[in-house]
């Protein structure tokens, strides 16, 4: 049954893909091929066909004139005097990248096209239209030695022309048997420049209608996406625990105002004053929040689908872009269209990759999410290669964002209708309920009194099982945490003392490592049954086995003991008694555990070795001194390490901590919980523990243990 389900979802899957990318080639038209006419050498033949009611795309070799401005009579008058054009550029298409005098052309800069076209003899007596695409970025055209239009002011500098975008449709009479267009074009704020959509020229009814076909088009869609998008908006003003319908309302609206800055550009048409630099940011400016804000949505209905690293990610980047497109000018942010792209094109592949996640795992709407993803990808992956001269198909991402925004709509209005449906139904069985709870009303005080009685026992039972098994759990934990930590390093220093008998490393050392790796040992097999006890710290199942000691005779044991651990790491290991050891009789006494406090101890030692490099210093001292009014024993450990960042100094003694020292190795050994046992067992002598360093020299930590004056008699 599992397999069949499997195989099910999979073929699914399938069939959702395979209608997709039916439905994309449906709504984006194919590819268009070589067309019939094309110019050669600045010359468009159309006298064997009729253009009335076939327009024509101007495409081919137009005459190409770098870096001049002229003027149809110009023009003429080179010809006149024999000047022969030897330079041709293909239309459309921008002179970015065009080969002049082994150089490729920069996308800035200014140059005439010129363009004759021979008509058959029912075209001359017609009356002609020219339908114009946004050209980049401002130009004049003369048909016949006749100025037609102007957009912008062309210009040869930055300074001396003003850039615009508008579709134009002009119309003009035929004088003769041949059309001459001649075209200035300047450009000095966008990367790309020249002639980059198609010019068509045919009868002026067929024109007109084929504009106004395509004006009513692009007002419908955005007139579509406006109206869903502030629908949803409102929907979220209405309850705004849901934010689905605030992301997928800011997309609709979003790519609703971008439709009126492509394809016909009503923007222009209805303020033909606009800012054109504010025009493109605005465009740019939506295309980089599209991702971001369509994963967003995307999470509201899918949760847990898009990982954080994704998510964060995905803000990260768009906060990047958009702060480069505000503060920079189009002719740099234009650059990056390809990278937009790019970001835009993975959202929308990584979504696509957790919807089919989500589709495995049946979530409500994610086959139609799937769907229309694909129409929408393939749209969108059709514009940005169009923008770029990769694709003579137009802008078919309207078309694309119109499919998928009506299916975000039809899936959140199912997703309302279901919440109101079960809000009915709820409703409907509390009433039931409450109307048999009304029924047994009569008998509910005494039952509930019965049931709350056997409640609390068995509340109290599980209380006091639920305490034993966290103690016992706890306890685990604690042992294995402690067995990690504690036996590590003396088995890793055993190790190498062996090694060091194998290899013969200094023989006539061998008999004081092995004295080493027996006392280890012996240390080892203690420590593990103490493990146990230590294990018990937190939770207060503890017992010490408290008495009183002197600390001199304490210290110089455990210096002892530890010296040649110490110095076999590669540092100096230095032992401070001050005039302490001078009291004679007055010896300071401690009531201690020797055995918890040599621990403690070792690990204030074992960490200072941790964190200081070959030649370091590791000193331990004693002082007597007063803290908080009270006289007590202060054993302090230094080292010349790294030191401990001051911030840190409150935070390293809690359980697991471990210090982020500038420049320390990250691969030091250490869970983090020698400090915190340190910690509990000085509490438990009834003593303090704490940490000074400055970040850069060291560090000092003070272990201070109250004196013992209630007996004289001390353990030698």
């Amino acid at each position: 049954m599992l397999r069949f389900v499997s195989r099910n979802i999979w073929f699914q899957l399938a069939v959702a893909v395979v209608i997709g990318m039916a439905v994309s080639y449906a709504i984006v038209p194919g590819s268009p091929g070589v067309p019939k006419h094309q110019s050669k050498e600045g010359i468009l033949d159309l006298t064997q066909d009729s253009m009335g009611k076939n327009p024509q795309k101007l495409q081919g070799e137009w005459e190409f004139y770098w870096q001049e401005l002229l003027s149809p009579e110009d023009i003429r008058n080179r010809m006149a005097a024999g000047e022969q054009v030897d330079r041709y550029i293909n239309i459309p298409g921008s002179w970015l990248g065009y080969k002049l005098e082994e150089q490729e052309l920069e996308g800035q800069g200014f140059a005439t096209f010129r363009l004759a076209i021979q008509l058959n003899e029912q075209d001359r007596n017609e009356r002609l239209a020219l339908r114009l695409p946004t050209i980049f970025h401002a130009y004049k055209l003369w048909v016949n030695g006749e100025l037609l239009a102007e957009v912008g002011e062309v210009g040869q500098d930055k300074h001396g022309m003003t850039p615009r975008l508008a579709t134009k449709l002009v119309f003009f009479q035929p004088e003769g048997d041949t059309v001459e267009l001649v075209m200035q074009v300047a450009n000095f704020h966008h990367n790309r420049g020249g002639i980059t959509k198609d010019i068509e020229l045919g009868g002026s009814n067929v024109l007109t209608v084929k504009t106004h076909l395509k004006i009513a088009s692009d007002m419908f869609i955005t007139a579509s996406l406006l109206v869903i998008g502030v629908y949803h908006l409102l929907l979220y003003i209405l309850r705004r625990k849901d934010r689905a319908p605030l992301y997928f309302g800011l997309f609709t609206v979003m790519f609703g105002i971008r439709s009126l800055l492509n394809g016909e550009l009503m923007l222009t048409q209805w303020l033909p004053r606009f800012p054109w630099e504010l025009q493109f940011k605005i465009e740019y400016l939506i295309l980089c929040l599209g991702g971001w804000i369509i994963t967003m949505y995307f999470e509201c209905i899918f949760p847990d689908v898009v990982s954080r690293w994704f998510r964060h990610g995905s803000r990260i980047v768009t906060g990047i872009l958009c702060v480069v497109i505000v503060v920079t000018p189009a002719i740099l942010y234009s650059r990056m269209l390809l990278l937009i792209g790019v970001i835009v094109v993975l959202h929308m592949v990584y979504l696509m990759v957790g919807l089919a996640a989500a589709a495995m795992r049946r979530m409500e709407g994610a086959l139609i999410f799937l769907l229309v993803s694909v129409v929408a990808l393939v749209t969108v992956i059709n514009d940005f290669l169009y923008y770029n001269e990769w694709s003579r198909i137009g802008n078919t991402s309207p078309f694309g964002l119109l499919v998928f925004t009506i299916a975000q709509m039809m899936l959140l209005s199912s997703r309302f209708t279901r919440a109101a449906t079960n809000e009915e139904r709820i409703a409907r069985e509390l009433q039931e309920a409450n109307t048999k709870l009304t029924e047994m009303n009569a008998n509910l005080e005494q039952l509930v009194l019965e049931r709350t009685h056997a409640l609390s026992a068995a509340h109290e039972d599980l209380r006091m099982s639920y305490e034993r098994l966290l103690h016992s759990e706890q306890g685990r934990k604690k042992l294995l945490a402690y067995i990690t930590h504690d036996l590590r390093m003396p088995l890793s220093s055993m190790l190498g003392y062996v090694e060091a008998v194998m290899d013969r490393v200094k023989p006539e050392r061998n008999e004081q490592y092995l004295m080493y790796i027996r006392d280890n040992t012996v240390r080892i097999n203690r420590m593990i049954g103490e493990l146990s006890f230590l294990s018990h710290l937190e939770t207060g199942q503890v017992e010490y086995r408290m008495e009183p000691v002197p600390v001199v005779h304490f210290l110089r044991g455990f210096y002892e003991q530890y010296e040649l651990v110490v110095r076999d790491a590669g540092l100096d290991f230095n032992l401070v008694i001050g005039n302490t050891e001078n009291h004679g009789p007055g010896l300071p006494v401690v009531e201690m555990d020797t055995q918890r406090l040599d621990q403690a101890l070792f690990n204030l030692v074992s960490n200072a070795m941790k964190f200081t490099s070959s030649g370091g210093v590791v000193r331990l001292a004693l002082t007597v001194d007063k803290v908080q009014d009270t006289r007590c024993a202060i054993i302090s450990v230094q080292d010349s390490g790294t030191g401990i960042p001051p911030e840190q100094l409150e935070q390293i003694f809690d359980r697991n901590y471990r210090v982020d020292r500038p420049g320390m190795d990250m691969g030091v050994e250490g869970s983090g919980l020698g400090l915190a046992i340190c910690r509990e067992i000085v509490q438990a002598h009834g003593g303090t523990v704490r940490a000074e360093s400055d970040g850069k020299t060291g560090s000092i930590f003070y272990v201070s243990l109250p004196l013992y004056f209630s007996s004289r008699k001390v353990t030698e």
